[in-house]
């Protein structure tokens, strides 16, 4: 395959959003999970505020995207809306976007806890070897503006359901201070372990349980809610023990 080209978006790149805009679109009906919409306008926008990276191919073709947002005066920043055109999915390039991406927002926002909401597995993965590790959703930010986005989300019931606290999503952070810490301890440490004591960069099972189980435990939860779930909880977690 024809080597693709993975660089900071500018405005000369805006021509491109419409169809970036179409496919984020289309992939979230696909999944049937649903993210945030964004207009074409917004990503011309974080074109134009060098906070974007594209992917394109020597001739033009546009392969991939995501964007950079930032919450609470810069505390907080995202990589959001990361997608591929359903040609180049599967060739590593999605993983060489959220890279740069990274890279990006650590030089714009050096001391900002780099944060993701996702239900794609394979965007976990990418996470988990740039250093994210999972967390509960009251270590993300606050700011009104950010959970407004999830408006247009098709599980935004359930999210409202559950006052913000969990979702079909998984919340992943990546925090500099920690991180930092971390290097300080790294030859007196083992090899680096979160979430269960397993390490997520070489177990990959763990992020597919994970999320079969959550998903199942609030898709069960939402379509039984008015009903007295107490010994339907029990059930879930047991199976969950027993298969884990």
């Amino acid at each position: 395959m024809e080597k693709i080209i993975v660089r900071a978006a500018t405005a000369a790149d805006i021509h491109y959003a419409e169809t970036i805009t179409t496919e984020m679109a289309e992939s979230a009906k696909a999944r049937g999970t649903g993210i945030a919409k964004r207009s074409p306008e917004y990503i011309q926008q974080k074109m134009e505020e060098g906070k974007a990276v594209i992917a394109l191919t020597p001739e033009g073709t546009w392969v991939g995207f995501c964007y950079i947002e930032s919450w609470e005066h810069e505390k907080f920043v995202a990589n959001s809306g990361l997608i591929v055109s359903p040609a180049f999915r599967k060739t590593g390039v999605a993983t060489e976007i959220k890279r740069k991406v990274f890279e990006l927002s650590r030089k714009k926002y050096p001391d900002a806890k780099i944060f993701g909401l996702t239900t794609g597995l394979a965007v976990m993965k990418i996470n988990s070897d740039l250093g994210y590790e999972p967390v509960t959703y009251n270590q993300l930010t606050n700011d009104e503006q950010f959970w407004k986005g999830c408006q247009s989300c098709v599980n935004y019931e359930i999210l409202m359901s559950k006052n913000r606290q969990n979702c079909m999503c998984t919340a992943m952070l990546y925090d500099p201070v920690e991180k930092a810490k971390e290097q300080e301890q790294k030859k007196h440490e083992a090899k680096p372990e979160n979430f269960w004591g397993r390490d997520l960069r070489q177990d990959n099972k763990v992020f597919d349980r994970w999320v079969r189980f959550k998903q199942f435990v609030l898709l069960k939860g939402w379509k039984k809610k008015n009903e007295n779930t107490s010994n339907e909880k029990k059930s879930s977690i047991l199976s969950f023990l027993l298969f884990w």
